[in-house]
């Protein structure tokens, strides 16, 4: 009864049903390990003490910036040289930009240090000076941003002196010298400056934010996917089956309507062709009134 899971036909859907089961158990484990990193990082994240709690140590001692060092205050120290204003950030739900300068350091490379925020928009608010000569500052450390960051302006058109990425691949752009790839946000900005500490945002990927949860219903999705080939299958064999067992007892109608069609329509082509080779004589016919007559 089941041999029709031997035919070409068949041999095609077993193939696809024995490739795409492990391909939808696979990548369901995989985005439910990754909802698992998730939440291990996130669990990491605040088992961590707090940034001012934790001794600084220099910035090229906690470069590359991942989870682990993100947050860590960071020390450098240098000039400051360009300064830039970065548009279109909020703080405690009101609007305004962050001051950002650059720290030279002996090294040659120079640090993005945005020493505090402002309300208002640049050019409307007065932004006090950065400090001058060789300063030593301390900062949490950043990794730096990109076009999902929250606040970032990937437009573009920005007036001069003015930034909508703080990231080394933007930045290299505008100054004539190499920049770390991180930035730091100092908290301590004075008693007397207008400048509000910006603070230390969640490292990425650490959170259980809504990509979190969209990995674990992905892992549902995939799952419920394999569940639904099998099934699909067992559904398709069992109909198959079904339907050889009912044509092997003569129980389906149509097949013996289809059998007796046939077979009247081979009668009648039969029939026809019989009487297109015998054809019967015309006794008005003339020539054979005078075979006839010279017979007799």
């Amino acid at each position: 009864m089941y041999r029709f899971l031997l035919t070409p036909r068949w041999w095609g859907i077993n193939l696809f049903v024995v490739l795409a089961i492990p391909f939808c158990v696979f990548m369901g484990t995989w985005q439910l390990g990754r909802f698992e990193d998730r939440v291990q990082t996130h669990d990491a994240a605040e088992k961590q003490p707090a940034p001012g709690t934790r001794a600084a140590k220099p910035i090229d001692d906690l470069l590359p910036v991942d989870t682990v060092t993100s947050g860590r205050p960071a020390t450098a120290t240098g000039r400051y040289a360009d300064q830039f204003l970065v548009p279109g950030r909020e703080l405690d739900d009101k609007s305004g930009f962050y001051v950002l300068n650059m720290l030279r350091t002996d090294s040659g490379k120079a640090l993005p240090v945005v020493r505090g925020w402002l309300p208002g928009k640049p050019g409307q608010t007065a932004v006090p000076a950065a400090p001058t000569g060789e300063v030593t500052v301390t900062g949490d450390l950043q990794a730096s941003e990109n076009a999902g960051t929250p606040g970032v302006d990937t437009a573009g058109g920005l007036p001069d002196g003015q930034l909508g990425m703080i990231s080394a691949a933007t930045l290299v752009n505008l100054v004539p010298y190499d920049v770390y790839d991180a930035w730091v946000t100092v908290q301590d900005t004075g008693s007397s400056s207008a400048l509000r500490p910006v603070p230390a945002a969640v490292p990425e990927g650490t959170g259980l934010d809504l990509k979190a949860f969209q990995n674990l219903g992905y892992t549902g999705e995939w799952f419920v996917f394999a569940g639904f080939v099998l099934f699909m299958w067992f559904r398709l064999v069992r109909r198959e089956a079904e339907g050889a067992r009912d044509l092997k007892l003569g129980l389906v109608e149509g097949a013996d309507a289809d059998a007796n069609a046939r077979t009247e329509a081979d009668t009648d082509e039969a029939g026809t062709e019989a009487d297109t080779d015998t054809v019967p004589a015309d006794p008005s016919d003339p020539s054979d009134s005078d075979v006839s007559a010279g017979t007799a």
